[in-house]
C-alpha cells in the first residue's frame, strides 16, 4: 500500500483528489496521512469529504477514515462502475473540484455515465463551470476524450445550491499532446454574470473588461448575462482562443468589491498569460496532466506559470509510478513539462 504524506508541496486538497483518481484507475490502494495539515482548517472538509465518498462510491472502494475533519484515510479501490451518480456536496463546496476526482475514474468504466453535483458552481479557488464547459473539455477532446458539461443552476459562495451535469463516455485509450507554442491569437470571448443582483453591475464589468482587451490583436467579445441562482454573486469568465489551444481566467465579486475590480482581475490573467507566449494557462495544466500521465505516448506542453498544484500533482503521480516528468522553469514563472 502507498502511504502519502498529505502536508507535502501544496498540501492542499488537490493531493486527495489526484491520489483517489489513479488509485481507482490503476487498482492501487493507498494511505494519505496529515490531510491538509497546514490549512487554517486541517483535514476533510465538505467538499474533499465529497470527493472521497464519491470516489468510494465510483470505485466501489473499502475506505476507512472518510468522516468530516479527519486527517488519515485509507482507501482500497475494487472494480470502477459507470451509471448514473448524484452527489450533493451540502455546502457551496466545489462542484468542479469534486468532478476532478471522479471524471477521470469513469473514462474508463465498462459504460458510459452521468454525474450530477450539487454545490458551489461560481467560487474560489476553483474551476467555474464556464471553465470546464469551454475549456477543459474541448481539450480533452483533444485526447481522445469526451465529456459534456450541462450547467443547470448557479451556486455562489456561501449559499451554493447550484447543479451540474456531466456525461462522460468511456475512452479505450488516450492522445498524447504537444503544445509548446501557442500560436497566434484568434479570438476573446466570455461572459460578465450576476445573479440577484442589478444588471448595471454586469454591465460595468463588461466595460472594464473591454476596455482592458482592446489592444489585443484579435476580435473580443464579452456578454453580458443573467444567472439563476439562489443567493446573490458576480463574475467575469474570458476564455482566450489560441492557435494551439484555449486558455481561460475567471474573478469573483464579493461584497464590497468593485465591479470594475472583479473585471480587471479577469482581464489581467489573460494579459499577463499572452504575454509568456504559453501555450497552456496554469489551471490547465495542472487538471489535464493527470490524463497525460495515464497516455503510454510521450506529452509536452509549455505554461504561463509552474505553481505548487502543477509539482504536488506531479508528485503524487511518480509516487503511483504513473509517469516519469520533467519540468523546465521556475515556481510562478512560465515553463515547459514534459510527461513520459
Amino acid at each position: 500500500m502507498i502511504t502519502i504524506d498529505g502536508s507535502h508541496g501544496e498540501g492542499g486538497g488537490q493531493i486527495l483528489r489526484t491520489a483517489l483518481a489513479l488509485s481507482a484507475i490503476r487498482g492501487q490502494p493507498f494511505r494519505m496521512v496529515n490531510i491538509r495539515a497546514a490549512r487554517k482548517k486541517p483535514g476533510l472538509q465538505p467538499q474533499h469529504l465529497m470527493a472521497v465518498k464519491s470516489a468510494k462510491t465510483v470505485a466501489n472502494a473499502e475506505v476507512s477514515g472518510d468522516a468530516s475533519g479527519s486527517m488519515e484515510i485509507t482507501f482500497a479501490p475494487r472494480t470502477i462502475s459507470g451509471g448514473s451518480f448524484r452527489f450533493d456536496i451540502g455546502t457551496a463546496g466545489s462542484i468542479s473540484l469534486v468532478l476532478q476526482t471522479v471524471i477521470p475514474m469513469l473514462l474508463f468504466a465498462h459504460r458510459d455515465s452521468t454525474i450530477t453535483v450539487t454545490g458551489g458552481t461560481n467560487v474560489p479557488f476553483s474551476p467555474s463551470g464556464e471553465y470546464l464547459a469551454q475549456v477543459f473539455a474541448p481539450t480533452l477532446k483533444k485526447l481522445g476524450c469526451t465529456i459534456r458539461i450541462h450547467g443547470d443552476h448557479y451556486g455562489f459562495y456561501p449559499r451554493g445550491g447550484g447543479k451540474v451535469r456531466v456525461e462522460v463516455f468511456r475512452t479505450e485509450k488516450l492522445s498524447p499532446l504537444e503544445a509548446t507554442v501557442r500560436g497566434a491569437i484568434r479570438h476573446v470571448t466570455g461572459c460578465s454574470g450576476v445573479g440577484n443582483l442589478p444588471d448595471n453591475i454586469a454591465e460595468r464589468q463588461k466595460k472594464r473588461a473591454m476596455e482592458l482587451l482592446k489592444p489585443l490583436p484579435c476580435p473580443v467579445e464579452v456578454e453580458r448575462i443573467r444567472v439563476e441562482a439562489y443567493g446573490p454573486g458576480s463574475f467575469v469568465f474570458l476564455r482566450l482562443e489560441e492557435e494551439n489551444g484555449l486558455a481561460g481566467f475567471q474573478a469573483l465579486g464579493a461584497p464590497g468589491k468593485p465591479a470594475e475590480t472583479v473585471a480587471t482581475e479577469a482581464a489581467n490573467q489573460l494579459l499577463e498569460h499572452v504575454e509568456t507566449g504559453a501555450a497552456m494557462d496554469p489551471h490547465l495544466a495542472d487538471q489535464i496532466i493527470l490524463y497525460l500521465a495515464l497516455c503510454r505516448e510521450r506529452s509536452a506542453f509549455t505554461t504561463s506559470a509552474v505553481t505548487r498544484h502543477l509539482l504536488t500533482n506531479l508528485w503524487v503521480m511518480e509516487l503511483f509510478g504513473a509517469c516519469r516528468y520533467a519540468v523546465e522553469g521556475e515556481l510562478g514563472k512560465a515553463g515547459r513539462i514534459t510527461i513520459n
